[in-house]
């Protein structure tokens, strides 16, 4: 069963046809330009809250096989809100793998209404093929439950964590079908020019931030002709071969951004550890769980180092909603009490703080509101929408070889991290092991000629996409530059007012910043009045994180 949360008819026959010409125009030995025919899209209202216009089409299964079977891929539009100065259709691609554009910027509003960018694009986005309205990877929700969710402690946790990769593996391609082997991200970058072919443009303005980067960088290798623009945002560095570099990067940035936290803490006097030496705090939380005696305050329940690192590494990806609610759960839990909840403190109390009990719900229920979506318009018989691995595994292979390897990389990063210790992006490297699936886009070194200057902005410090990440993809995109973000976060699009002007001036006018361009810190100094939003957390159907 295909996924479907709304209803957008083809046009019959007439279409059909004019997407198989689209189709086979296509091969998978060469990245010509489909040409920019339009098709007669049957454009229907989608969302609640926010409306767009949304519509299915067909795209073959295999590029190789242009003229085989197809798959459905659900796009969405925002048409530009001032015609006359229109310049097009800005292509925005979701993050994850795994994430539905269509819920992030055309049913939600991940470019806000009051951008710029809205009066002068059309706002296209996709939800990729394998995930969400499109074609769906479906995998068993009972194993998926049992996704392994603590680095492998010993012989006997790596070797169950190798039986279960083959396990989820098996099950996902047995439920979903031919399509489990054609969700790598060339693929996606070609479904990308066949959206542009099927809107009948001939060039497309490209932003995405974290893993939609790495579309936009394999767009570009394909396609360089077919870009006016693209600003790339939190950026993937697909040449990464070496687990532990990839595991390092990771965990530097992690350490490296709660630094800042406790930097910040210092210096804020409303930060709830204001006076105290939070790296302290979190080495005595840390340790109390590994001895098996530090109890969530709230629940009662025991806690272990992975949950307390997975809430610390939470809010780094936006410090504006976070920062203050995890200096209260850190507070929570070093104290062995609930913290005081925003409705019993003084009415007098200006901008109070969400409480820790919030925070500590926070993974709870981005859990759950991840697993209703995965679950929608499907029965518990076909499963779940689960697309993270199949995606992730058929782009990244590891040449871990044994336990030793794995454990000796553990003990290596705790020397580089001494408060952190260990990224949770150590999943990335373990999901992949002993996967039964292709791994059809290997990583390699980009090969970019021919496309117009690319705008490419990081943080000092980025949990989900490391500074060297972006570093190593600027050296690997000609006519880059690069936007420095002083601060910490993922998505600065959204964490820096200063790097959205300069991505909106870009994107708009072609004109970029001069190399060497910084953005000021911009930490919150008061409590925020809502907390992180379930919506746009972090972590996945199994409490893993994304991209």
């Amino acid at each position: 069963m295909r996924l479907r949360l709304f209803t957008a008819a083809l046009a019959g026959a007439a279409l059909l046809s004019q997407l198989a010409g689209v189709a086979s125009a296509q091969s998978a030995a060469s990245a010509e330009r489909l040409e920019a025919v339009p098709t007669a899209i049957g454009w229907a209202e989608c969302g609640t809250t926010y409306k767009g216009e949304c519509a299915t089409i067909k795209v073959p299964l295999d590029y190789a096989k242009p003229g085989g079977p197809t798959i459905d891929l659900a796009i969405g539009r925002l048409t530009a809100l001032d015609p006359a100065k229109r310049q097009g259709v800005l292509f925005v691609h979701p993050g994850g793998p795994g994430g539905s554009g269509l819920n992030s910027y055309i049913m939600g509003r991940g470019i806000p209404d009051d951008s710029p960018l809205r009066q002068y694009f059309d706002i296209v986005s996709v939800d990729p093929r394998g995930v969400g309205r499109s074609t769906p990877i479906l995998c068993g929700e009972d194993v998926v439950d049992e996704t392994p969710l603590t680095y492998p402690a010993s012989e006997a946790d790596y070797q169950n964590l190798l039986a279960f990769n083959a396990k989820l593996s098996k099950d996902c391609r047995e439920r979903t079908g031919p399509l489990f082997d054609h969700v790598d991200t060339t693929s996606v970058a070609r479904d990308v020019d066949s959206i542009r072919a099927a809107l009948g443009e001939r060039q497309i303005s490209f932003f995405a931030i974290s893993y939609g980067t790495q579309v936009g960088q394999q767009y570009s290798e394909l396609f360089p002709k077919n870009l006016r623009a693209m600003a790339i945002d939190s950026n993937m560095d697909h040449s990464i071969t070496s687990a532990y570099q990839y595991m390092k990067t990771t965990t530097d940035d992690l350490e490296g951004s709660f630094l800042a936290f406790a930097k910040w803490c210092g210096e804020t006097a409303a930060c709830a550890l204001h006076g105290q030496d939070v790296s302290a705090v979190l080495d005595d939380l840390l340790a109390r769980a590994r001895a098996g005696t530090l109890k969530d305050p709230e629940t009662g329940a025991v806690l272990s180092d992975e949950e307390v690192r997975i809430e610390v590494f939470e809010p780094m990806y936006k410090p504006s909603a976070g920062f203050f609610p995890l200096a209260d759960r850190l507070k929570a839990l070093a104290a062995g009490q609930a913290a005081e909840k925003a409705a019993d403190k003084p009415s007098a109390s200006p901008s109070p703080s969400p409480s820790a009990s919030a925070s500590a719900s926070a993974s709870g229920d981005a859990k759950t509101t991840a697993r209703a979506a995965a679950s929608a318009s499907t029965s518990a018989a076909e499963g779940v929408n689960y697309a993270y691995p199949a995606i992730w595994c058929s782009d990244w292979k590891w040449n871990v070889k044994s336990f030793a390897e794995l454990d000796r990389y553990k003990r290596r990063l705790k020397a580089v991290a001494p408060h952190t210790e260990l990224s949770p992006f150590w999943s990335d490297v373990t999901t992949c092991l002993n996967w039964q699936g292709k791994t059809s886009n290997p990583q390699h070194r980009l090969k970019i000629s021919g496309t117009p200057p690319t705008l490419v902005i990081k943080a000092r410090d980025d949990v989900a996409t490391p500074a060297a990440w972006n570093y190593a993809a600027a050296r690997q995109i000609p006519r880059s530059v690069v936007l420095e973000y002083d601060g910490v976060g993922h998505g600065q699009f959204r964490n820096s007012t200063c790097a959205r002007d300069y991505i909106e001036k870009y994107l708009i006018n072609r004109t970029l910043p001069a190399a060497g361009t910084h953005c000021p810190t911009q930490f919150p100094t008061e409590p925020p009045a809502t907390t992180l939003s379930t919506q746009d957390s972090p972590l996945s159907i199994t409490g893993r994180p994304v991209h």
